[in-house]
């Protein structure tokens, strides 16, 4: 069954250091800001930008997965979106047989983004074990983490 959900969140970060943090630095950045989910990160293959292929192995904070390959299957630098695809792993083995991020940003004034979040997943049956709502949940959870980071780098990678 196909679905889709949304979220929005504002962070307190420029456009286009969270843009080259998000894109750019992904691969580099999540061993360093989700160090109890993500334990290790590698870029298979690409350099950021699409087709770029990440390797991402779990720690025990995330529960049923050891590893996860994503590819970037959308990139518009003009509109700031990213979608990142589940391409092995991770929640392709919880009953989902196509798993997508999509990360939206929108500049407000010079040091404020807005940041729009859809996943698109199919599941192989009815039910599965991620409650509604949960896979916008932990997106919205990693770009907070990715603005406190930024944050804690100074107001000249911030603006």
């Amino acid at each position: 069954m196909a679905r889709e959900e949304t979220g929005q969140l504002k962070v307190a970060v420029g456009i286009e250091p969270l843009w080259g943090a998000l894109v750019k630095d992904l691969g580099s950045l999540l061993v360093t800001i989700i160090p109890e989910l993500v334990t290790e990160a590698e870029t298979l293959q690409g350099d950021g930008g699409f087709g770029t292929v990440y390797l991402f192995k779990f720690g025990p904070g995330v529960p049923n997965m050891s590893y996860q390959k994503e590819e970037v299957v959308e990139l518009d630098e003009t509109l700031h979106r990213i979608g990142l695809q589940v391409i092995e792993g991770g929640r392709l083995g919880l009953g989902f047989s196509f798993y997508k991020n999509s990360f939206k940003l929108t500049a407000i004034g010079d040091s404020e983004t807005l940041v729009d979040l859809t996943v698109n997943y199919v599941t192989e049956c009815q039910e599965t074990n991620v409650p509604p709502g949960e896979s916008v949940k932990s997106g919205v959870a990693f770009i907070q983490s990715l603005e406190t980071y930024l944050l804690k780098q100074g107001p000249n990678l911030i603006n």
